[in-house]
């Protein structure tokens, strides 16, 4: 099967865009995601904002004719502001402060029936020449396919269920835990993520962060009948691509806790050294 714009692709209908400046469009999570394996919640918010930065990769790669398409970079701030269900649609819009074949600087935002469920703030990605990653011809039909009849909801299955293999947990001072993750040698999203230079896409690697900092999180002291709840995500940083096959180490550590308030530090690691990084902000929820 070609995987390519459905095992990793999460706009199906883009309704405006000025090439270089905004773009909005909508993306159906497909319902059968019932069971998705990443996410108590049904589905990762990192793949929310993955949806989001892939709308304002197609306002950049427009804006310069498909000669080069974005990759991943850094990410000044990602809001978390409420949970995302399959059978959901995810009304998406980005605003680019710059398209060049350069880099590219945006921020966006997702909403469910008109509420906001994330927020991107000060992204920037690397520009990269598009014929080392995709087959431009390709993108500009899928382009048009987008902005006219939109394409065929439903083709996204969810990916293999990671695991952190390793855990350890120590209660500090500072509360830290790191665990080992094990980048599959092949998957579906693969063929979507690039197809000519498969890349592990970095809004999963966040949401393999955002699980690690959860375990760590369960046991720092919070009143009782509450939990920690990541609520954004800051200065996040990833430095090289991520392979297939590769064995990352990542690590968590309570930078500082007061009150209501738990703020924890991650890396992430390659043989090569650190590939990563993210500052975690969550707060309790629950009945009190």
């Amino acid at each position: 099967m070609d995987h390519h714009f459905r095992a990793f692709s999460f706009v199906d209908r883009i309704t405006a865009i000025e090439p270089g400046v905004r773009i909005s469009g909508s993306y159906a999570i497909p319902a059968a995601l019932a069971e998705f394996p990443m996410s108590h919640a049904g589905f990762p918010l990192s793949l929310v904002a993955e949806a989001t930065g892939q709308l304002a990769a197609w306002s950049a790669m427009a804006a310069i004719d498909f000669s080069h398409r974005p990759v991943a970079g850094l990410a000044g701030r990602v809001e978390l502001l409420r949970e995302v269900r399959p059978g959901d649609t995810l009304e998406l819009s980005a605003e680019l402060e710059n398209a060049d074949t350069s880099d590219v600087a945006y921020g966006g935002c997702a909403s469910v029936n008109g509420e906001p469920v994330l927020r991107l703030h000060h992204c920037m990605g690397p520009m990269v020449p598009i014929g080392e990653f995709d087959d431009p011809e390709l993108l500009r039909a899928r382009l048009a396919l987008l902005r006219g009849e939109g394409a065929v909801p439903g083709a996204f299955t969810g990916v293999p269920a990671f695991s952190l293999d390793d855990l350890v947990i120590e209660n500090g001072p500072p509360a830290n835990a790191r665990a080992k993750l094990q980048v599959p040698a092949d998957a579906a999203f693969f063929g979507d993520h690039f197809p000519k230079r498969p890349v592990f896409p970095g809004t999963l690697l966040m949401n393999m962060n955002l699980k690690l900092v959860t375990a760590l999180a369960a046991g720092v002291p919070v009143r009782p009948g509450v939990r920690w709840v990541p609520r954004a995500v800051a200065d996040m940083k990833l430095r090289d691509f991520i392979s297939p096959g590769d064995l990352l180490t990542i690590e968590a550590k309570v930078m500082r806790h007061e009150g209501d308030s738990l703020k924890v530090s991650v890396e992430t690691r390659n043989e090569k050294g650190r590939l990563g990084a993210v500052r975690v902000e969550l707060t309790p929820e629950g009945a009190a």
